[in-house]
């Protein structure tokens, strides 16, 4: 795992807030639900790109469209087409941004491996923008001793190589850490971006 702290900078972050805007129009973020149980996570998701991440009573898969609308998913911002550009290293776009929104005091995401792709070689690019997060990341099974430290926004956090399936997670958001994300009218929280590649490119 690679840290990039503040790789974009409170002009950029602003602007990307800002082009979000459209997307998040036209998916709005939802609350999904845990495969088997029903119950309803603790955090709201929406996707952009040619694939959404998707988690249901069906389980966990990839969809070209919308459940909530119907519609195909918005596309990638630019600036995170470049973000990938600059720090992947693999040789073909992302399918996929993931897009999850904590928010108040019971929002976190519990210890899980990002393992539903077939493109297991490329990485996995996240980007925190808003509150800080206290992120765990712990070894190749769930009961692997973890540890924990604060991504803040403008963050990048590059999941890639041997550690691509390690387990990671969200224990809390701290509130009021930041006011980036106001121009949504989100009333605080954090957004992630998870932008990953679904299949393998035929090169």
């Amino acid at each position: 795992m690679t840290l990039y702290p503040g790789w974009f900078d409170a002009d950029a972050q602003h602007a990307l807030v800002a082009g979000l805007a459209p997307a998040l129009r036209d998916a709005p973020p939802y609350r999904p639900l845990m495969p088997r149980t029903g119950k309803p996570w603790s955090i709201l998701q929406t996707n952009m790109g040619p694939l959404g991440w998707l988690s249901g009573k069906e389980g966990y898969l990839y969809g070209s469209l919308n459940p909530q609308t119907g519609a195909p998913w918005p596309a990638i911002p630019e600036a995170l087409l470049q973000l990938w550009s600059d720090l992947s290293g693999f040789p073909a776009p992302p399918e996929c941004c993931l897009v999850n929104f904590y928010q108040g005091s019971k929002a976190r995401m519990g210890l899980h491996q990002d393992r539903d792709e077939e493109a297991l070689a490329a990485p996995v690019l996240s980007v925190s923008l808003g509150d800080t997060c206290v992120f765990r990341v712990g070894g190749f099974a769930r009961s692997d001793q973890s540890k924990s430290f604060r991504l803040a926004s403008g963050d990048v956090l590059a999941i890639a190589g041997p550690s691509r399936l390690r387990f990671h997670g969200v224990d809390r958001i701290i509130p009021a850490s930041s006011q980036i994300l106001e121009p949504l009218g989100a009333g605080g929280g954090r957004i992630n971006l998870t932008l990953r590649r679904v299949t393998n490119p035929n090169l």
